[in-house]
């Protein structure tokens, strides 16, 4: 069931637009983790390693229900925004993940749902997983031993968990996707893990690191993307630019009928009114490309900026209202008067 917005005062036009450029909405189930990963955002929470370092330092208290949830996808979706993206942390490690995934509403015709996950409980979970109505499943593999698995998230859990996660999400979804981050730690690791995504024609996304504060100690770890470009000229003609829309630039490759694509700092990113003044704009890698809301009710329309962070708590019994204060903010920062 979809909520009906009828009040003249709400104008979804900024909203719609965003949508319209493939914007995303990333819905952060939990900021708790099972691994450790050096370079986690965290969707602009504290990540699981700073917290491990700093005990002092924790994230925020869950604030939402899993009605809460639920309410919010079914406002932010009637509003016109259909690409949700399910984060952490690591989403399945959420008491909530079960009661959110299992009673999603219907997106519609050019919505979807993605679960982003780093593959370690997939098994566990793949039979409601299977009840859902995710349309793809994201698994991030971002090394390929034991080694460089632990080198990475500080876990022993152990690669043989992640790939098979990847499998057991083979088995229930039609679509299975996986995404590497670029580093000098798993740099030897790239082309193995590329080789075994095409013997399994699992399209993969590649991408450079993107500074925050709490990766600042390792940007010395950042690889860039011209390697694996380089290499992936040689096994295929079939490539384009895709700089449209919002986020990064791209560069796309299909491989034997299998997409592989490059996220590339050097195509350039889409900014916004309140991006023109951004003090952060220097660091700034990504611009406006999804609306974060994170386990406390809280919506981000950037990384960098915790300042520019809406609080949606006090509207979440009046959907007319919540879609007014969402839209209205995105509205904002798209003009630059946020």
């Amino acid at each position: 069931m979809t909520i009906p917005l009828t009040s003249p005062t709400v104008d979804l036009t900024a909203l719609q637009n965003f949508a319209a450029l493939r914007g995303q909405f990333r819905v952060s189930l939990t900021p708790r983790c099972n691994v450790r990963c050096w370079f986690c955002h965290n969707e602009g929470d504290i990540p699981p390693p700073f917290t491990h370092q700093n005990r002092g330092a924790q994230p925020r208290p869950r604030e939402l229900a899993a009605d809460d949830y639920l309410t919010v996808l079914r406002t932010v979706i009637a509003s016109g925004l259909t690409r949700v993206y399910f984060t952490g942390g690591e989403p399945l490690v959420s008491p909530l993940a079960r009661p959110v995934l299992t009673r999603l509403p219907h997106t519609g015709p050019d919505g979807s749902y993605t679960l982003i996950t780093n593959g370690t409980l997939v098994r566990k979970h793949q039979q409601w997983l299977a009840r859902t109505r995710l349309d793809k499943v994201k698994i991030s593999l971002h090394y390929f031993s034991d080694e460089t698995l632990y080198e990475i998230a500080k876990t022993r859990v152990g690669i043989a968990a992640v790939l098979d996660g990847i499998e057991a999400a083979r088995e229930v979804f039609e679509c299975v996707e996986l995404n590497t981050l670029l580093q000098r730690e798993n740099e030897h690791e790239v082309l193995p893990i590329l080789q075994y995504a095409l013997e399994r024609r699992l399209p993969v996304q590649f991408i450079e690191l993107v500074d925050t504060d709490f990766n600042a100690d390792h940007r010395s770890s950042a690889v860039s993307a011209q390697g694996i470009v380089d290499h992936l000229r040689t096994l295929t003609g079939d490539e384009r630019t895709e700089i449209a829309g919002v986020g990064q630039g791209r560069r796309v490759f299909r491989v034997d009928g299998v997409e592989i694509d490059v996220i590339h700092r050097g195509l350039g990113r889409h900014h916004v009114g309140q991006c023109g003044t951004c003090p952060v704009r220097p660091q700034c890698v990504e611009g406006f490309w999804a609306l974060r809301m994170d386990h406390a009710g809280g919506f981000q329309p950037c990384l960098l900026r915790e300042d520019l962070r809406l609080d949606v708590l006090p509207v979440l019994d009046d959907t007319e209202a919540l879609a007014a204060a969402v839209t209205h903010h995105v509205t904002a920062f798209t003009e630059g008067t946020l």
